[in-house]
């Protein structure tokens, strides 16, 4: 069975619907041949990373936290700190990430996710 290409154009949407759309893809969970413990062949493509729908709102409030593992070392980012530092792309891609089940197969699921602003 070929591999699946699915392209997605972000122009417009919200955050956590085409997080939510682009996970489902990974996985395949839209096959008649899913199985959760096996990895999936989906590649799915995002356009236009950098222009979706966000909110002033959804923009100061979403907090990302970073742990060095130190005392003390817990530190805070809003999503704008994030977007201008690493840019759109990985807002969408910590989004999706944090949809894909936490399990070994998470990271081979991610390779396949390319994103583009």
């Amino acid at each position: 069975m070929t591999p699946k290409t699915h392209t997605i154009d972000a122009k417009g949407k919200k955050l956590g619907r085409i997080a939510s759309q682009i996970a489902h893809l990974l996985m395949e969970k839209d096959s008649p041949y899913f199985e959760k413990h096996r990895k999936a062949g989906a590649q799915v493509t995002v356009v236009n990373a950098s222009k979706l729908s966000l909110t002033d709102k959804k923009q100061t409030g979403k907090t990302y936290a970073n742990f060095t593992g130190h005392v003390g070392g817990l530190s805070f980012e809003t999503m704008r700190e994030l977007a201008a530092r690493r840019g759109f792309r990985d807002v969408l891609f910590r989004a999706v990430r944090r949809m894909i089940p936490k399990n070994k197969l998470r990271p081979a699921i991610l390779k396949r996710l390319i994103i583009s602003e």
